[in-house]
């Protein structure tokens, strides 16, 4: 009779008190637990054997403990300095992080599934299909890949990288803890986006949280948006934002909607007029992002009058509103663009 060796599960993720209680499990000084958080969330380290506090004994006998980092398959660095990394998980699978530098700032944008099952029409991750949840430790290591690239601090972190945060929602708000108290990067600087899940809001409302909740729109009225997000047919847009006021009464926190602009299809005058309605004396904020194309489809970026116009339309009914820069679109980094199933097979050079 064989015996199945037991899984030793990756201590990214775990908090100071729970490393402290690991060392001690180890039969070393509890003190060893703040050196080995020190040296997992602020030096980055991706092997146990690295750290060089640790008596080169237990560091050997550590060698097969995982911490949980993953390896950059390929990187890609656009024009405007924006960075796509594909990452290689522990099973072969590929996924997408992006680093987004300003001159005041670096931003993540992490992705939560291994591809996207609500299948908007005009994003490419949802065209590959899921294939499972990330782990609460593959989220947080790709804010941890990107500080080390960059060789500077994470300052925001986005969660609109591939899938749906909200479907899994445990492992992203395990994350949002460890990113949050671990690396040390603010609530208020982390937003987690969603294209809605029913329940799945008002859940995310009672953890009363103080991260920025961002929802995919896309659309001024129904018809339009389950022509665009075909999930959005059995989550009605009243109902979502009904939901969406529930949250800023509960959590106090503005909402932010995402709006992608196509052109001739819901960057009308009239589109803004019906998106007014929905949104006048609401907690918000519209984002406004031009199209970024993909081959699957043949939409087109809206034209600047257009945009112009219907961002006008917003202000003037005191709807407050900006336009989004694209950023990495000549890397297929920026919205809507990230997949991984075409380059799979390309290696880091």
């Amino acid at each position: 009779m064989t015996t199945q060796a037991k899984t030793i599960p990756p201590l990214l993720g775990a908090s100071k008190a729970q490393l402290k209680d690991w060392v001690e499990s180890q039969q070393q000084p509890a003190y060893r637990g703040q050196q080995l958080h020190q040296w997992i969330y602020q030096k980055g380290v991706r092997s146990l054997t690295e750290i060089t506090v640790f008596p080169k004994a237990w560091r050997s006998e550590l060698s097969d403990t995982p911490i949980g980092r993953s390896a950059i398959h390929l990187r890609s660095e656009a024009r405007d300095g924006t960075v796509k990394y594909l990452l290689r998980l522990e099973d072969g699978q590929i996924i997408e992080a992006v680093g987004i530098p300003t001159q005041k700032r670096l931003t993540v944008c992490v992705s939560s599934q291994v591809g996207c099952a609500m299948a908007c029409n005009f994003c490419a991750t949802g065209k590959g299909g899921f294939t499972r949840n990330l782990a609460s430790h593959e989220i947080i290591d790709q804010v941890l890949t990107v500080q080390e690239d960059f060789g500077q601090r994470v300052s925001n972190v986005v969660f609109m990288g591939m899938g749906e945060p909200l479907s899994n929602l445990e492992n992203v708000l395990s994350a949002v803890q460890s990113i949050n108290t671990d690396i040390g990067i603010g609530q208020r600087s982390i937003t987690v986006s969603t294209v809605g899940i029913p329940g799945q809001i008002r859940k995310l409302a009672k953890e009363k949280l103080q991260i920025t909740l961002a929802v995919s729109l896309h659309a001024s009225n129904q018809k339009l948006r389950s022509q665009l997000v075909p999930t959005a047919q059995g989550y009605q847009l009243e109902a979502l934002l009904k939901d969406c006021r529930i949250y800023v009464e509960i959590t106090g926190r503005r909402v932010t909607f995402e709006y992608i602009l196509l052109s001739g299809v819901n960057d009308q005058p009239e589109h803004a007029e019906e998106l007014v309605q929905h949104l006048r004396g609401f907690q918000s904020h519209v984002n406004l992002i031009p199209y970024n194309p993909i081959s699957e489809v043949d939409y087109q970026r809206p034209k600047g009058e257009d945009m112009q116009r219907f961002l006008k339309i917003l202000e003037e009914h005191h709807i407050t509103a900006s336009v989004r820069r694209s950023r990495g679109l000549d890397r297929d980094a920026a919205c809507g663009q990230l997949r991984a199933s075409q380059i799979q097979t390309e290696a880091v050079s």
